[in-house]
């Protein structure tokens, strides 16, 4: 029998955990491989790269998409249980599909400021795309799961985790350069509305303040919220501030920023700006693999005369 491809392989994953019990994905391998009659050579059958295993990268996609859906949740890094949705849905197993689909793309729709590939693409006229055009379309989509993860595995940590990361992130991205120690998170008891502290120079005279808000993705966070903060920074004697949070921000709080006077200058990160950085900047991601693609150099070929 063929490998399955990852949608068909999401049903039997929540059966598999319909009884609450909490997995990592190689658990699932062994019952869907049984499920689907798979040989041994089709478990281990390798992609033509020789960059990972067919069969458990789409199990692996499969978790991925039942996560997006809201079907499954991440109790702890590389675990996976099932929900109150998940066991909803799987008394209706045909409408699992159209279910997971219908909410990944709304997913991808909610995101804002994301960068817009070269070439734009739309999913039905995928037969009059070239190869490349088809190579950037699935790029930006394992891209985009991966955004999502990110946020989702954000928000499986606890509040004091996510002011370590982002502090983590601003290094990652350059600030505080070389300095020992350079970031710095403030104790609760005494944070004046101040999470974290990049030190800019080694008498930390120039300094960068973050409030970091691990909120739940469709909570907004208004000019009200921005006000405070800036409160914080006069208070802080600092005119640089970064307010960074896994959800997103008003309208009234962007212009709020955008028409903040004198030399206060606060930066909002919203959640998927802060998935983006992650990614981009490889902060506790590592390369899964590469592509070459070559094309033929001109003036090599062009120096050779013609027959």
């Amino acid at each position: 029998m063929a490998i399955p491809k990852y949608n068909e392989i999401q049903l039997p994953v929540l059966k598999i955990l319909s009884d609450g019990k909490i997995l990592k994905l190689k658990d699932f391998i062994e019952p869907i491989a049984k499920e689907f009659s798979l040989t041994n050579d089709e478990i281990n059958e390798m992609y033509p790269s020789g960059n990972g295993h067919i069969f458990y990268d789409r199990i692996s996609w499969a978790l991925s998409y039942l996560n997006i859906a809201g079907l499954l949740e991440k109790p702890g890094r590389g675990l996976f249980k099932i929900n109150s949705k998940g066991i909803e849905l799987l008394q209706s197993p045909d409408k699992l599909s159209s279910y997971v689909e219908k909410s990944v793309q709304k997913s991808y729709k909610q995101k804002k400021e994301l960068e817009i590939s070269p070439i734009e693409i739309t999913e039905n006229k995928s037969e009059d795309l070239t190869p490349q055009e088809k190579l950037y379309n699935s790029f930006n989509k394992i891209r985009d799961t991966v955004y999502e993860e990110i946020l989702n595995t954000i928000l499986s940590k606890s509040a004091s985790s996510f002011e370590k990361l982002v502090v983590l992130l601003l290094q990652k991205m350059g600030y505080g350069g070389e300095i020992k120690d350079s970031g710095l998170i403030t104790k609760k008891s005494n944070d004046g509305g101040i999470d974290g502290i990049i030190k800019e120079d080694i008498l930390g005279f120039g300094r960068i303040n973050i409030q970091a808000k691990r909120y739940k993705r469709d909570l907004v966070i208004g000019r009200e919220e921005i006000q405070k903060f800036v409160g914080a920074l006069m208070v802080a004697q600092s005119n640089k501030g970064v307010f960074i949070t896994t959800s997103y921000f008003s309208k009234g709080a962007i212009d709020y920023v955008k028409n903040l006077y004198g030399n206060t200058t606060v930066v909002l990160i919203d959640g998927i700006k802060l998935a983006e950085y992650i990614y981009n900047f490889g902060l506790g991601m590592q390369v899964e693999q590469l592509i070459e693609i070559k094309k033929m150099d001109s003036d090599f070929w062009d120096s050779m005369s013609d027959e």
